[in-house]
């Protein structure tokens, strides 16, 4: 049987912005750290200017890049947060891991073919660090320039504020407001005498239709379609006639919207998404629906028409919510749930119909023993037979 190897794992201890600033421009890394009572940024300093620090061990290394655990390679910066990635810590080939303040395992070879031990930088939330990493390896930003392409067709009645930027073939229509510093990607649509705010960022393909609102530094990923009619029918000896949908659409400031969802605008009123709402891909969010500030909806979500949702919800990945509903503030509903009734503020559901957590998973708990139950039960009434 393989031995594991116990070598003592090599640490450093610096914060988010100290990270960044060492993988800005390939600053290098020691392999091994001196015990040192001063910052980490000082011991950097202290250990590559000492003369002493030359020979065994005390080679540097270069982070070139990012990645995962499992798919990193020598050179690249990881992270670990969830217990669950332990072995897959373990077993990575990144030079450096952030790992948390409190992180306490042995991290040690699995193979013999992999026997390099990562360096570990204990930072207080890693994914968080990360993404800064992440931000310092990535190419810059492109950002449109200012100004309207010459194949956009604004019309002379919209007013457009300073430094935006129009794609071509988008479309302004007559007293739409476009506020400063807003960029309008290629084949958008404006509609009539709607109004969007500042330092917002349309994707190709958007569309914000007539009349309705967004907030300042609103996102709306490729598709979006903001505004269409809402799904109102009467039916009168068989026929559908449609019911008019004369209401609006405001989304507040900061919200983020994924790609081809649609949001429907009020049959009379507004449909209004909250402050710092996060919506994901293939949501569908139905009139005069509202939802509070800071919420998670995530994709392929169904809110039906009329429901109001409170702050800081959560809606995980296909969740159904019937119209006409109050669900309370911070309450969270499982992948798959089907909601028909309304949940008071802290609630946790999953399940169709939904229910309790608890409840759900003493109820599958049993629904996975019915098999045994009957086997038992079977034998019982063989039993009595005889």
């Amino acid at each position: 049987m393989m031995q594991r190897a116990q070598k003592k794992t090599k640490e450093l201890s610096l914060t988010p912005p100290e990270i960044v600033q060492l993988v800005q421009g390939e600053l290098v890394l020691p392999r091994q750290t001196k015990q040192l009572n001063h910052t980490a940024a000082e011991e950097l300093d202290h250990f590559c200017s000492d003369p002493s620090s030359s020979g065994e061990g005390s080679e540097h290394v270069r982070i070139t890049g990012v990645a995962s655990l499992r798919e990193a390679e020598a050179g690249d910066i990881s992270f670990y947060a969830l217990p669950r990635y332990l072995t897959e810590l373990r077993q990575t080939k990144a030079t450096v891991v952030l790992v948390p303040k409190d992180f306490k395992e042995e991290v040690f070879a699995v193979s013999e073919t992999n026997n390099q031990q990562p360096i570990l930088i204990r930072v207080e939330h890693p994914s968080t660090a990360f993404d800064r990493i992440i931000a310092a390896f990535a190419p810059p930003e492109i950002k449109p320039l200012p100004g309207i392409h010459p194949q956009a067709y604004v019309s002379p009645q919209a007013f457009i504020g300073e430094n935006v930027s129009i794609g071509p073939f988008s479309v302004i229509e007559e007293g739409a407001i476009i506020g400063k510093g807003t960029v309008i990607g290629p084949q958008c649509t404006i509609g009539a005498h709607s109004r969007v705010g500042e330092e917002c960022f349309l994707h190709p393909n958007a569309i914000l239709r007539e009349r309705c609102w967004l907030g300042d530094r609103v996102i709306l990923q490729p598709g979006v379609i903001i505004g269409s009619c809402g799904f109102g029918y009467e039916t009168k000896q068989g026929v559908h006639y449609k019911i008019p949908q004369a209401g609006i659409v405001q989304i507040d400031d900061d919200v983020e919207v994924g790609a081809n969802t649609t949001i429907d605008r009020a049959r009379f009123g507004r449909t209004h998404i909250g402050k710092g709402t996060k919506i994901d891909n293939l949501v569908q969010i139905a009139h005069n629906v509202i939802i509070g500030p800071h919420s998670i909806i995530c994709a392929q979500v169904g809110i039906s028409g009329s429901t109001r949702i409170g702050s800081h919800v959560t809606l995980a990945g296909q969740v159904g919510v019937s119209g006409h509903l109050e669900i309370g503030d911070c309450v969270i509903l499982g992948a798959q749930s089907g909601l028909s009734k309304n949940v008071k503020s802290g609630a946790v559901l999953i399940g169709s119909p939904a229910k309790p957590l608890q409840t759900w998973k003493e109820n599958n708990f049993y629904l996975h023993n019915l098999s045994k139950l009957f086997q038992r039960v079977k034998k019982l009434e063989e039993k009595d037979k005889e």
